[in-house]
């Protein structure tokens, strides 16, 4: 923060002194045991004997001294190069027939896409959901970005855009609010519509139409890959397919790990009172090389899956419409619309598109604007 200009940052003086810098051995160091809590007290009013066990200049390259560090930061690089290593093949293998798909489906436009019939996939809270994940993720991703790569001319030139780096914070802990308020909306909703559906709270969780993972899954893995390579026909796919799973839950898994992770250094007085200083130091890892994962993940993998990919691109307006074509989803999900049309609830699903023009059109430029 003090490198992209914020001067109420902590500095090396702040802690040590300026001309009465003392050995850490020393009675009337700052930092020495008798002094810390004092010091720290300067800038954290709140600070406790466990919030002085804040590793300041410890790494994670060290592994004698900070083991902890060194395991922690291992395990969340392994976990971000899996993560990216395993969902960049899987891209690469799904371009070729990707391009195929997209000449299939100009064909197909022509000769009996006049169909004026549309499903109903998004509810509009489920769409407004959306855009605030949407809003709360650029804002999150630009601000925590600065920060993470403070050294580099990109970074102070974004952090200067913005207003410093102390507006940049504010920005990053009002995208954190808005990613637990859309959470916990979220969250609320499904508890309604179960409730509302009389449905099983295992059925609700773990049924066939649930984002849970479950053993068709593994199924529905395997065939892509086998179409990807010309093996197999192409998928039979349901309500839902295993990489929009994955989106999913890593929602899920995002809001857990990176928000509680934040709010330890968004709030380490009060955490410290329960659990040691050098937390902050592992939360402080997580929070980075999660988010990294994050950005890196949505940026790249996500985009493609959902509007980057050949038969989709340039944008795939389902998750701003809520509709998508009849005659679209009958081949994309045929597991679903058997599934619709055997429990005769394709009727309740199936609305006739009135074009919006006006709409439409801010949704494409919000749409593109955000891609």
């Amino acid at each position: 923060a003090f490198e992209l200009g914020h001067e109420k940052a902590a500095k090396c003086s702040d802690c040590h002194g300026s001309h009465n810098i003392r050995n850490v051995n020393d009675p009337t160091s700052m930092v020495g045991s008798m002094n810390i809590v004092e010091t720290c007290k300067q800038c954290h009013p709140d600070a406790n004997d466990k919030f002085t066990g804040y590793l300041t200049h410890a790494t994670h390259h060290n592994k004698e001294k900070h083991a902890v560090l060194y395991y922690t930061f291992w395990a969340m690089t392994i976990l971000l190069t899996s993560v990216a290593i395993f969902f960049w093949i899987h891209l690469f293998l799904w371009i070729p027939r990707s391009f195929k798909q997209r000449k299939k489906k100009k064909e197909h436009h022509k000769e009996t896409f006049a169909s004026k019939y549309y499903i109903q996939r998004f509810t509009r809270s489920q769409r407004g959901t959306h855009i605030f994940i949407i809003l709360s993720f650029l804002m999150l991703a630009l601000t925590g970005m600065i920060l993470k790569f403070s050294n580099m001319e990109w970074a102070r030139m974004a952090a200067d855009w913005i207003g410093g780096a102390e507006v940049a914070g504010k920005i990053h802990r009002l995208g954190a609010i808005i990613t637990f308020g859309y959470f916990f909306f979220h969250v609320f909703s499904l508890i309604k519509i179960g409730k509302k559906r009389r449905i099983p709270f295992r059925k609700f969780v773990f049924g066939e139409n649930s984002l849970m993972f479950n053993l068709q899954d593994i199924k529905d893995f395997w065939a892509p890959i086998k179409w990807f390579v010309g093996k197999g026909p192409k998928p039979q796919y349901g309500r839902w397919t295993y990489w929009e799973k994955f989106d999913y839950m890593a929602v899920f898994w995002g809001v857990a790990v990176i928000g509680f992770s934040g709010l330890i250094l968004w709030f380490p007085e009060f955490f410290t009172q329960i659990f040691p200083g050098w937390l902050i130091n592992v939360a402080m890892i997580v929070h980075s090389d999660e988010a990294l994962l994050a950005v890196g993940f949505i940026f790249t993998i996500h985009f493609f899956n959902t509007h980057l990919r050949p038969e989709a691109f340039p944008m795939d307006m389902v998750i701003f419409s809520g509709q998508i074509p009849f005659e679209e989803f009958k081949s994309d999900r045929p597991r679903e619309y058997k599934y619709l049309k055997e429990s005769g609830r394709l009727k309740k699903v199936l609305v006739r598109r009135e074009k919006k023009k006006g709409y439409e059109a801010l949704v494409k430029a919000f749409g593109f604007t955000v891609v």
